[in-house]
């Protein structure tokens, strides 16, 4: 036998025991699930911290919401500040009060009053710079309330994005229409 096919078949021997050769077949296997498992949990812890985020914004607006319409906020004559604070104060750990964006507003109507999410504007370090109104109103009224916060986002795996706003962040609302009590 000639040296050449002897270590060709040398080779083909090294070739079939290693295609029969299992020992590492989990660690590949592993590999290539591994990716999208963890690709998927982030997306869930993402989206998870998101809605729950949105819900205790929810709950936040409907005890400040009550403390407008029962006439507190008026009759202690709570100041835009102070109001914020009350806000605050009921605040998870989840949020940072200084970028929580509170609006309060009179409505002349119901079919006027703007529940909708504003569009907003930043200065030239990246803060939001709108102005927000402070109008608790008076008994019967109609008022809205709003509380906004701007919502970290984390780039997701795989394309996964829940931003809406075009710094990449996400802009998470809650508001609540109702008419102060006589």
């Amino acid at each position: 036998m000639s040296g050449s096919a002897a270590t060709m078949r040398r080779r083909r021997d090294r070739c079939a025991a290693f295609a029969r050769d299992s020992r590492g077949a989990t660690a590949v296997e592993f590999a290539l699930v591994a990716a999208p498992f963890l690709a998927l949990v982030i997306a869930l812890i993402q989206t998870f911290l998101v809605f729950f985020a949105q819900q205790t914004l929810e709950s936040i607006v409907r005890q400040s919401a009550r403390l407008v319409m029962t006439g507190q906020v008026q009759s202690a004559n709570m100041t835009q500040a102070v109001f914020k604070q009350k806000v605050c104060d009921q605040i998870l750990i989840l949020f940072n009060c200084s970028g929580l964006m509170v609006d309060l507003q009179v409505a002349t109507s119901w079919t006027s009053a703007n529940t909708g999410m504003p569009t907003l504007t930043y200065d030239g370090s990246g803060k939001v710079s709108n102005v927000w109104q402070y109008n608790p109103g008076q008994p019967g009224d109609i008022v809205v309330l709003r509380i906004m916060y701007e919502w970290p986002v984390v780039l997701g795996p795989l394309g996964f994005n829940l931003s809406n706003l075009s710094n990449g962040n996400r802009l998470i609302m809650s508001s609540a229409a109702f008419q102060n009590e006589p």
